[in-house]
């Protein structure tokens, strides 16, 4: 029994340590540029040793990646409380772009996500991010969507990688200074514009 708590408290520590270095790095990378960031700065925010973070850690750019995946995962969390599966597909679609770009107001968040990910890990690394996150929930939206008869049936992940593209430009737009009324009612559009009634050709008109 006492060997289990022991291991229990040492795996909390361990835990309680890298959260502070993830918490620390983030505060630090939203302050100035990655490559401006120093590890023994990093270290001494977080209140560890430079062995801490290295036990945590392979280097700096493997910190970054676990502050970009947190705030990833941060943004589809929300996205994915206010789009539940009672909601019409439609409706889902409409409630979780809105809950994307609320999310992305978080200080800090679009850089990190949109310019610094994408610059430090490479758009393929950024991609395998997304792929865990917010493409993943917006890809599932994008399938119930064609399940329900809500938008055409079209290359899921070709539809996934537009939009998000879209919600991406948008959240950037929103950042420096862009409506955000202006740019939701473009994004409301994209999402209507798939649906099936929009792609049926009009009757002729009939001729006396």
């Amino acid at each position: 029994m006492q060997r289990e708590i022991a291991r229990r408290s040492n795996r909390d520590r361990t835990e309680a340590t890298r959260a502070d270095l993830i918490a620390a790095a983030r505060k630090l990378f939203i302050e100035k540029p990655y490559a401006e960031t120093g590890t023994p700065e990093i270290v001494a925010a977080a209140g560890v040793t430079r062995g801490a973070l290295y036990h945590h850690f392979a280097d700096k750019q493997a910190l970054f990646a676990a502050v970009v995946e947190q705030e990833a995962e941060a943004v589809a969390e929300e996205v994915d409380r206010a789009s539940p599966p009672s909601l019409f597909a439609r409706d889902a679609l409409i409630a979780g772009s809105d809950a994307y770009l609320a999310a992305m107001r978080a200080p800090g968040r679009t850089r990190l996500l949109l310019l610094d990910g994408p610059a430090v890990l490479g758009r393929a690394g950024m991609d395998e991010i997304d792929n865990r996150h917010g493409n993943r929930s917006l890809r599932e939206g994008l399938v119930a969507a064609m399940r329900d008869q809500a938008v055409t049936r079209l290359p899921v992940d070709a539809v996934t990688a537009l939009l998000a593209a879209a919600f991406d430009r948008a959240a950037l737009a929103i950042e420096a200074g862009g409506s955000i009324e202006d740019h939701r009612a473009v994004l409301v559009a994209l999402i209507d514009g798939l649906s099936p009634a929009r792609h049926q050709a009009p009757h002729p008109a009939r001729t006396r």
